[in-house]
């Protein structure tokens, strides 16, 4: 199996992943083969309407690792795949291309035949996210795809519905929910949108009851809500209105009495102090209207429009509305006065229009005996979150959780299972009740089923348990993979998912005799993919990255290699292009060096270790097994891939095959047959361990490494057993030599960079060595250290005086100086090295300038400041060199 000379991922990737999906790896073995224990990820289900994003390939590349790490490890591992609904976009996708093509509208068409025109499009778009996952290498169960809407998925979803029926945990009622007018249904909050706009502050004066000539003067930014005022709110605190509280003053155009109330909510720097408080349009003032019993008035018809307790301004658009109060307000010399201000608008995800808060008839689940349960789920360790602050968010939204507004007004999605009778008595059932049948209750003829559907995360709440098969609780599926063991999302969905699946394991696997019925035992927060400035990725910004884009430019594993060395615990990614050309020049690190040890091959291979380099890199291989198994084992990605990459390119590419070149290229005698044997398994083990970050170019020459090897491979190396480390052993005093060796070298090296002198002319290195120890290992391997730092010649001493016209490195309590030739101009080498010491000098006095800002120190991420403060480290180090030159040329 040749191998190119150039690593070219499109010419592998494709294959190798279809030949993986075809022989069925991604599949967990049958129960008869099963290992007895298993490991589970369901993939947080895309929206149906989505196409891949930087966070999609983040999250997915996370995933994979975990599960391809399971699968290597012995489980039985599982990665469940599929897509969401998501009602409100899809409809919304939907109804804008039926509109754009026919100009119809849904209603136009009836409920059932634009459910079919939905159903049509999911089968034709509804996928394409999973295709893409494909390219990325996400070796999920593909024969295990779900949809939210399957019938059996449906059908938990009616199972669910109706069992908290049952036991009394959902109502219908009225509340304030976020209402897009344009779309005319209930949002959820993950449905909003948050953007600044500029905007006017007007300052209206509200008539004293008692003084037609005295005013209240409240600021608002929606003026037209004015006519669903109740009341008037100022702080209990606030000397300027004392007198005020339990008075009465006049709304203007309705002439509506509304009490002025004391509530310590209000903020008396924000405009004059006090407050409007119209509880039918603001969650805020619908809690203080509730605190101090003032009526709700509606004032907005489904559509937006004024209804008719706006009086004279019934029928106008809330813009029109807004524009004619203001202007008879200006009539009526009742504004006293406009700001410029820059605020936060709600805006409804799909149709962009601005989200009303509005009082409406929907259906609600008591969330608080759901609650409980989750938040000791928390508190007695059977979940974990990564990062561990995460479970904050967690816990403050449980403990403070309000009833959820499970209803939408939408065609699209699971339609509650609830019918009515003639007197509107209603029932849920899980299975389909016909009209005109009697209602099981009153047995009268049931006259309608109720028209809204599920809120999405009504279902999605249910994806770990109803994807493996319940309400079945003898599914094969569930009773093997069920509980999950790892989830990663977002922090946005925090509350509304994570927090939602635990409460829903609990309530609804509890009749599971003896078994766990958390969902997951650690839920992963993946990092945010940011810009290369730090700004969130978005369409409207124009700042977005296809990851596609960076798949095709640099091949599937580049991609994924760079996310994870990119991506530390805790903290977002700033992305820019060129940061995949680290995870590329990897790749392109590990082929050539593969084709070096294939190429080499050709002999006889020992395990004997007879050179210091085989015992080092062996122990090197050890300890990176060991870290590396730790680092995954703790969901810690970043130090895993770091681990493999200085490992690999560093200690294997850099410094063992360096030296081992120089053997194969001697006699073929024992020396060369250990190196040969070395070589090989430290490729074996390093393409193992490397293979759940980098797959396709691991499984490429895991294959090609057997061949050559003449051997046949027991599997794909997707199969392959984890690398367990027998037969190598960590061998301090191999490492402690081979460190002196490399201190040596790395000093040549260094000052061959201070001193612009080429990496591979021949120089004179004259060691001074105070320790017997050290120079004994510096002239046992004074061979490779002339080899490896292409000296021409190497002195080794106790003590010696520094040569005139000699650069000086110094590593440990080892001198190295090199005399420097008669080519080298001293004079520029002096203005070069003086000019180098202003930089780092300045650079360090910014650091410490940095680091002595203890807001900055107690504010800012603790890997951060280790960072500067291991950098300021480092730069002195570097200015003690180059002070110590300058001061002897």
């Amino acid at each position: 199996m040749e191998l190119a000379t150039r690593y070219d991922p499109k010419e592998i990737e494709g294959p190798i992943y279809q030949a993986w999906e075809e022989s069925g790896a991604f599949q967990p073995p049958d129960p008869e083969h099963s290992s007895g224990k298993a490991f589970t990820i369901v993939i947080p289900p895309p929206n149906v309407t989505g196409v891949l994003h930087m966070g999609h390939a983040l999250n997915g590349v996370i995933q994979d690792i975990v599960i391809r790490h399971r699968r290597k490890d012995g489980f039985d591992a599982l990665w469940l795949p599929g897509t969401d609904h998501a009602g409100i976009a899809t409809q919304a996708v939907v109804e804008k291309k039926l509109f754009a093509e026919e100009k119809k509208t849904r209603k136009d068409l009836g409920r059932d035949a634009f459910l079919e025109r939905v159903w049509r499009w999911k089968e034709e778009h509804g996928n394409i996210i999973l295709r893409q996952y494909r390219s990325l290498g996400a070796s999920c169960d593909w024969s295990r795809t779900a949809f939210t809407m399957d019938p059996d998925l449906s059908r938990a979803v009616r199972v669910a519905f109706t069992r908290l029926w049952e036991k009394g945990l959902i109502y219908r009622g009225s509340r304030l929910v976020n209402w897009d007018c344009v779309l005319q249904t209930a949002v959820s909050d993950d449905e909003i949108e948050y953007v600044q706009r500029k905007g006017k502050l007007w300052y209206i004066k509200y008539p004293l009851e008692s003084d037609p000539n005295a005013f209240v003067v409240v600021a608002t930014t929606r003026p037209e809500t004015m006519l669903g005022d109740t009341g008037v709110a100022v702080h209990p605190d606030d000397a300027r209105y004392g007198k005020l509280v339990g008075s009465h003053c006049i709304l203007p155009f309705l002439d509506r009495k509304i009490p002025i109330v004391a509530d310590d909510t209000v903020d008396p720097e924000f405009g004059t102090g006090a407050v409007k408080v119209t509880p039918g349009h603001d969650p805020a003032d619908y809690e203080r209207g509730a605190r101090h019993g003032l009526p709700i008035v509606n004032i907005l018809e489904k559509d937006g429009k004024i209804s008719a307790a706006g009086g004279a301004f019934a029928g106008l658009s809330r813009e029109e509305a807004r524009k004619r109060i203001v202007a008879e307000l200006e009539e009526k010399e009742l504004l006293e006065k406009i700001e410029d201000i820059t605020h936060n608008i709600s805006l409804s995800d799909r149709s962009k229009s601005p989200i009303e808060p509005l009082v409406s008839e929907q259906w609600f689940v008591k969330m608080k005996p759901l609650a409980e349960p989750a938040i000791g789920a928390l508190k007695e360790g059977a979940l974990t979150f990564r990062p561990e602050r995460w479970s904050k968010v967690y816990l403050h939204w449980l403990e403070n959780v309000r009833d959820w507004c499970i209803s939408r007004q939408l065609w699209w999605g699971h339609q509650i299972p609830v019918w009515y009778d003639e007197d509107d008595v209603p029932v849920a059932s899980v299975d389909e009740l016909e009209v005109g049948a009697p209602h099981p209750k009153t047995q009268k003829p049931i006259v309608r089923r109720d028209p809204d559907v599920l809120d999405t995360w009504a279902s999605s709440w249910l994806w770990p348990m109803a994807t493996l098969g319940w309400p079945d609780l003898e599914a094969t599926d569930l009773r093997r993979f069920y509980p999950t063991q790892f989830l990663s999302t977002a922090q946005e969905i925090i509350y509304l998912w994570v927090a939602r699946m635990v409460m829903a394991g609990y309530a609804f696997m509890d009749d599971r005799e003896g078994g766990e019925k958390n969902p997951f035992s650690t839920c992963y927060i993946h990092a945010t993919v940011l810009d290369a400035k730090g700004k969130r990725m978005s369409k409207s910004a124009g700042n977005g990255v296809d990851p596609l884009d960076l798949i095709d430019e640099f091949g599937a594993d580049a991609v994924r290699f760079s996310l994870v060395l990119m991506t530390k615990e805790g903290q977002d990614v700033r992305l820019a292009p060129d940061r995949i050309e680290q995870g590329s020049r990897f790749c392109n690190k590990i082929w050539n060096a593969a084709r070096f040890v294939m190429m080499n091959m050709a002999g006889e291979r020992s395990d004997e270790l007879v050179a210091l380099e085989d015992r080092w890199i062996l122990s090197r291989l050890k300890r990176t097994r060991d870290e590396v198994s730790q680092a995954l084992d703790d969901y810690r990605f970043n130090d895993a891939a770091t681990a493999l990459y200085r490992f690999v390119w560093n200690d294997f590419c850099d410094w063992y095959v360096e030296m081992a070149k120089s053997r194969l290229l001697g006699d073929d005698g024992p020396s060369a047959a250990a190196a040969r044997g070395t070589l090989a398994r430290v490729l074996k083990d390093s393409l193992g361990l490397l293979h759940p970050f980098t797959p396709f170019i691991t499984e490429r020459l895991w294959q090609a490494l057997h061949e050559t090897l003449g051997e046949a491979p027991a599997s794909a190396l997707i199969h392959a057993p984890w690398p367990d480390g027998q037969g190598i052993a960590v061998d301090d005093a191999a490492e402690s030599e081979m460190t002196i060796l490399q201190e040596l070298v790395g000093s040549v090296r260094r000052v061959r960079a201070l001193t612009l002198i080429g990496e591979r002319k021949p120089l004179d290195a004259i060691v001074a060595a105070p320790r017997e120890a050290d120079r004994a290992i510096l002239e046992r391997h004074a061979e490779s250290a002339r080899a490896l730092g292409h000296l021409a010649s190497l002195e080794i001493h106790a003590s010696t005086e520094r040569p005139p016209s000699s650069a000086v490195a110094v590593a440990g309590a080892v001198e190295t100086f090199v005399p420097l030739g008669s080519d080298v101009d001293l004079d520029n080498l002096k203005e070069v090295l003086d000019n180098r010491c202003k930089k780092v000098g300045a650079a360090i006095e910014q650091l410490e300038k940095k680091l002595g800002n203890e807001k900055f120190v107690n504010r800012a991420d603790p890997d951060v400041v280790a960072s500067e403060r291991a950098r300021r480290g480092e730069l002195g180090v570097e200015l003690e060199l180059l002070e110590r030159n300058l001061a002897g040329f």
